[in-house]
């Protein structure tokens, strides 16, 4: 395969300043030739191989014309389908072209908004010049990044072709959306540290109700998340407050920061008033820090649900009057750092390790520490220590060997369930995934699903799934029907093989023939929806005599050969695979014996 090179890139912009040179004069061209340069260097030379330069020239120049006039403080955005005729170039894609104060999580943020709204990204430039503009925010001049002149980001994104204006507008409205919150996430930033700092100073005369070595855990742990180890998303604090003998959170107005900037003039928090009153009552409660999932997607930085911090304001009797609410997502620096070294968590995974009482520098010591570590951190954050002890002895129990497990906790204000799935890896793929998701979604009532998967040279793979569902419903569940489930949506044709086996031959033999056996079909001989091996329905499987042995085949797996078709005998087909799959239920009463004798010799055999 060939891959173009930096070389082919630089002949090909060469090619498009040739161009302006002789489409402008003297003084505009070597303006267009600085923009055009500075515009693509850092695109890779693979997504501009196959563009012509005249369209390379016209997208550059539509973007510094757009850019001319910008005011600072307020992104400029349009999104189009550029022509020929109309726009001095045209692409097979729409365009998005931004002009923004340069900032951080620009990229990231804007990609995550288009990823959300189902286009597919074709492209993606994102150069950044320094520049001066006059008091009316007209162009005066630009160049590369630095210390002089203001800096702007220029943004050209192309998507899969839109052609209806509410389609197209969607997108505008979604982006513009998106970097008004990453502006105020930006800006508010070190205001949000600065409160952050003011929790961890007042907590040096902590609450009389917690102990002298749990308020130093808690201050450390606040301290650790403002060491770079928690981006701050948004800020608010609140009131709790009884009114008419039901409890409400009320929005205290002008403290709210970043996106959580609005309402100015205060209010009260609804998602808290739609909480069942046994849930409310935890606000109640004389625990000063609560680590959870915030019930908002993140549109700042990275997907996801926020990563909610909120420290409970006390009175002088050790009564809960409000809360401070940070919510935000923690650092990758925080997703890799060792539990035993993260304050709060430490002290959990220490107590989990002291009640497992293994024998120090054990294997199942050592395992024990492997499973700690390997922990969703998220989880470590949020879960209770006997609820880490029993899930982490249960994966240590698990081991290497290629079992379906199903570890399942409910989110204590009963927003989302937290699941760990642990499978074999070989049976991990997409599809798979997708039917478990539905699996958990039917059994907790959940609305919605996000994962996360590990795949490691461990026998499991494990996935992380967060479904969400709502605090009224009553948890209804049961883990091993769950498990059942799995393991019969992520069956394999091999699998029911090996079952089959050893229902008609015993293990011992089975285990022989399956190492015989096992991979001497052609890929398109196994189907699915089989239960049975063909030579399983001997002349006294009840199937073939019944009524039923001459209907259709209403198998619905798309790779059955004999769906739609009617059940036909071994002797009336000369291949298995035209066997209808439905008989995949039916037990043969044919001994070991007579099942051995219809095996094939040799893995060469032609199956008939």
């Amino acid at each position: 395969m060939h891959f173009p090179t930096h070389e082919q890139k630089q002949a090909l912009l060469e090619q498009v300043l040739r161009i302006a040179d002789q489409r402008l004069a003297s003084a505009a061209a070597k303006e267009a030739r600085a923009f055009v340069t500075q515009y693509y260097e850092n695109v890779d030379p693979e997504d501009l191989a196959d563009r012509a330069p005249e369209d390379l020239y016209g997208a550059a120049m539509a973007h510094l014309s757009f850019a001319r006039t910008f005011a600072s403080g307020m992104p400029k955005l349009r999104v189009y389908n550029p022509r020929a005729e109309e726009h001095g170039w045209s692409s097979p894609h729409t365009v998005i072209e931004i002009v923004n104060d340069d900032m951080p999580f620009l990229v990231d943020s804007v990609t995550m908004e288009v990823n959300r709204q189902g286009s597919t990204l074709h492209l993606f430039n994102h150069p950044i010049f320094s520049t001066q503009r006059d008091e009316e925010g007209h162009l005066k001049s630009f160049g590369p990044p630095s210390k002089e002149g203001h800096l702007e980001s220029l943004i050209h994104v192309e998507i899969d072709r839109e052609i209806e204006p509410a389609r197209l507008k969607q997108l505008g409205d979604g982006i513009l959306a998106v970097l008004a919150d990453v502006r105020a996430a930006v800006e508010d930033w070190p205001a949000m540290r600065s409160r952050m700092a003011e929790v961890i100073k007042e907590l040096q005369s902590p609450p009389a109700f917690l102990q002298g070595a749990e308020a130093d855990e808690m201050r450390a742990f606040l301290e650790w998340l403002e060491d770079r180890h928690f981006t701050f998303v948004g800020y608010r604090e609140y009131a709790l407050e009884s009114v008419n003998g039901e409890d409400q959170l009320r929005i205290l107005p002008r403290t709210g920061l970043g996106v959580l900037r609005e309402p100015k003039l205060g209010g009260v928090s609804r998602s808290f008033a739609e909480l069942p009153a046994q849930l409310r009552a935890l606000a109640r409660e004389p625990k000063l820090l609560v680590l959870t999932k915030a019930n908002a997607r993140a549109t700042v930085h990275r997907p996801g649900y926020l990563d909610y911090v909120g420290v409970k304001k006390f009175d002088a009797a050790g009564k809960v009057i409000g809360e401070r609410r940070f919510v935000g997502l923690y650092t990758s620096s925080a997703y890799h750092a060792d539990p035993q070294e993260v304050p709060l968590v430490r002290r959990k995974v220490a107590r989990v390790i002291e009640r497992a009482g293994f024998v120090e520098s054990s294997h199942m010591y050592k395992n024990l520490i492997s499973v700690l570590q390997g922990y969703p951190r998220d989880e470590l954050f949020q879960i209770d220590e006997d609820t880490l002890f029993e899930t982490a002895l249960g994966v240590l129990r698990l081991g290497d060997r290629r079992k379906t497990r199903a570890f399942i906790r409910r989110d204590v204000y009963g927003r989302f369930y937290s699941c760990l799935i642990y499978l074999p890896r070989e049976l991990y793929t997409t599809d798979v995934r997708m039917k478990i998701q539905e699996i958990l979604k039917r059994h907790l009532n959940g609305t919605t699903v996000e994962f996360t998967v590990q795949l490691s040279d461990a026998v499991l793979a494990r996935i992380h799934m967060l479904v969400r569902s709502s605090p009224r419903e009553q948890p209804n569940y049961d883990v091993h029907a769950i498990e059942a489930e799995i393991v019969q949506a992520t069956r394999r044709w091999e699998d029911d093989l090996k079952i089959a086996l050893i229902e008609a031959l015993g293990e011992e033999r089975a285990m022989t023939v399956l190492r015989a056996y096992a991979n001497a079909f052609p890929i398109a001989y196994p189907c699915r929806c089989w239960r049975t091996w063909a030579w399983k329905c001997s002349t006294k499987c009840p199937s073939r005599s019944s009524a039923k042995a001459r209907r259709p085949c209403s198998c619905t797996t798309s790779g059955c050969a004999a769906r739609g078709r009617s059940r036909m005998s071994r002797r009336s087909s000369p291949s298995p695979r035209k066997r209808c799959c439905a008989s995949r239920g039916a037990r043969s009463r044919t001994t070991a014996s007579t099942a051995s004798r219809r095996l094939p010799r040799s893995p060469r055999t032609t199956w008939s």
